[in-house]
């Protein structure tokens, strides 16, 4: 499990930073980010480095994704603490910003506006000029071999420019570094960031559904868990057998979850298929490709319909309850 994260955790670096990650942006504060993951950032910091965080109230509103929101607060972390090995603090603020005027825009070339900052500062051992010049290349690392892989502030470099924010970077040795990010400030109420957890949900369901999927080790553990919810669950390897159960079962299939990219024919090819012979049946999508892939294949209709793996049994179990409550989608529009 531990490298499976590992790996996981590589993988949506390498999408960030090439702009290929699925993102879900939503209206939040960045002050509720900030508060939502500080438990996290205290076990990870340790235990000789203070953490403290400054949050201003009446923070204004920003668009982003909030996970990976939470990426770039705990790459920065992450990069605060291997800068404090005899320990130090850690200071985490938001602030409302306005910049306006030639001045503004000459001393911090960034366009007048309003906007909202995240800054992350720290006591460490700060950096040389050069090192600041290089410091958003990705895979240049100061770390010792197999201490890192060069793509923690590449990563958030792209997730700031990704969305519409400005990243600057203040630092002397000896005296700390101070990363501000800035992102643009809306005048529209936060819709509230959706509750997470690693807690498995306990609700229970009904329904028979049909999993499509070629890799035996993620069609067998959604199968378990949705068997665990009190679903009638059944397996299908490859398209062809998945229309061989249709036929059997008919209009007893609630829903489909199938993979995107499968051998024979893909998932909306399939669920177009199965959908023109029952109409009723719903659809979920599943895959590990980039949003890119996925909607080139047809997938990607509404939200509620797709499922980026790797996910786990909470994001699974949730995300079938939801198209369960909802209408078909197999017509993949």
């Amino acid at each position: 499990m531990a490298a499976t994260r590992r790996a996981a955790a590589l993988t949506k670096q390498l999408l960030a930073f090439s702009r290929s990650e699925p993102v879900q942006p939503t209206e939040l504060r960045l002050s509720e980010v900030v508060t939502g993951i500080e438990k996290m950032l205290r076990r990870i910091i340790g235990e000789d480095i203070e953490l403290s965080t400054e949050l201003a109230p009446s923070l204004g509103v920003v668009r982003a994704d909030a996970g990976q929101l939470d990426q770039v607060i705990l790459n920065l972390s992450i990069n605060a603490r291997d800068a404090m090995k005899d320990g130090g603090r850690l200071t985490i603020s938001t602030e409302n910003v306005s910049f306006n005027g030639d001045y503004d825009s000459a001393h911090f070339d960034i366009p007048s506006g309003e906007y909202v900052m995240l800054a992350v500062a720290d006591s460490g051992t700060g950096m040389d000029p050069e090192t600041q010049r290089r410091i958003f290349e990705p895979f240049f690392t100061t770390k010792e071999v197999g201490q890192g892989t060069g793509l923690g502030l590449a990563t958030v470099y792209g997730i700031v420019q990704q969305s519409g924010g400005h990243i600057r970077v203040y630092s002397e040795l000896g005296r700390g570094t101070a990363f501000k990010i800035y992102f643009p400030r809306l005048d529209e109420a936060p819709s509230g960031r959706e509750q997470q957890s690693d807690e498995v949900v306990t609700w229970s369901g009904s329904g028979t559904l049909l999993i499509v999927e070629d890799d035996a080790a993620v069609r067998q553990v959604a199968a378990r868990v949705l068997k665990d919810r009190g679903y009638t669950v059944l397996e299908a390897r490859r398209p062809s057998e998945a229309r061989r159960i249709c036929a059997e079962h008919g209009a007893a299939i609630d829903l489909l979850l199938t993979d995107v990219i499968m051998p024979e024919c893909t998932g909306p090819e399939l669920a177009r298929e199965l959908s023109s012979l029952h109409p009723r049946m719903r659809v979920v999508y599943m895959s590990g490709y980039p949003g890119g892939g996925a909607s080139r294949a047809g997938a990607l209709g509404v939200a509620s319909a797709y499922l980026e793996k790797p996910f786990s049994p909470t994001a699974l179990t949730e995300k079938i309850l939801a198209a369960m409550k909802g209408s078909h989608t197999g017509d993949g529009s």
